[in-house]
């Protein structure tokens, strides 16, 4: 009886070390000027959520970002660029829903932040589709408070403002006024390159840049994770045999 005690112990020990779920979803988006991936935060669950299905339903896939902003952002999601002529106007499409406001003080526009795009409504509801991911500008201090007094009417920026766009970068003015649900934690280059293209007057590029989406797997998502450590993925006779027995798919709280 001991022996299959510590034989069930055993078992259920390797269940932990090797069936573990990603603590966030991962989306790997590729463009024609590079791929990157995107960490959706847990914090904005329903913004999460309902880019994850769009994502699954392959929703995004040969969308254009098709408004490009040099040192702002670069815009994509609408489901009427698939097919648009050239210089065709875009950025009214998208699914017949919004996506509640989940703005939050400590999910700030750095440069890579994942954000949501939306129109005038009071309650600053978000598009369902369309998204944008910041490019932005480094700011001096000086710079800083110009934007408090001017742009924010007297409003302080926070420590962690102050301390993120004066080092990293991104657009401060769009703090409090839209919903940040992700970043991109790998490839971030394909932003720059891409905000840097030719536009029209629309901010529309004049040659399309397309993009494709797709959700990292469960063993995806662990070895990505595994990779921002600094730690090789895992490839034993261990890992094999329990993702063998496990959904790829998982689903966080």
């Amino acid at each position: 009886m001991r022996r299959y005690l510590l034989l069930f112990a055993f078992v259920m020990g390797l269940s932990f070390v090797y069936a573990q779920t990603p603590k966030n979803y991962y989306v790997e988006i590729k463009t024609n000027k590079g791929n990157g991936v995107i960490k959706l935060y847990n914090e904005t669950r329903k913004h999460r959520d309902n880019f994850v299905k769009l994502v699954n339903e392959r929703y995004f896939d040969s969308l254009l970002f098709h408004r490009v902003i040099h040192n702002f952002m670069i815009q994509g999601g609408d489901p009427d660029s698939r097919y648009a002529a050239s210089r065709q106007k875009l950025g009214n499409g998208g699914p017949d829903y919004k996506v509640p406001a989940e703005i939050q003080e400590g999910i700030i526009h750095k440069k890579g932040a994942l954000g949501a795009a939306r129109d005038n409504n009071p309650a600053k509801e978000s598009s369902a589709s369309q998204f944008y991911l910041v490019q932005g500008r480094v700011f001096s201090e000086a710079a800083l408070d110009s934007l408090e007094r001017f742009r924010l009417k007297g409003k302080k920026l926070t420590p962690l403002q102050r301390e993120t766009y004066s080092t990293i970068g991104g657009a401060p003015h769009l703090d409090g006024d839209y919903t940040v649900f992700g970043e991109l934690v790998e490839g971030i280059d394909l932003v720059d390159n891409i905000a840097g293209v030719k536009t029209d007057d629309n901010d529309r590029p004049y040659n399309d840049e397309r993009f494709a989406m797709k959700l990292l797997d469960r063993r995806e998502a662990l070895d990505f994770e595994r990779k921002l450590q600094g730690l090789p993925p895992k490839k034993g006779i261990f890992t094999k045999l329990f993702d063998s027995l496990k959904s790829k798919n998982y689903k966080l709280p």
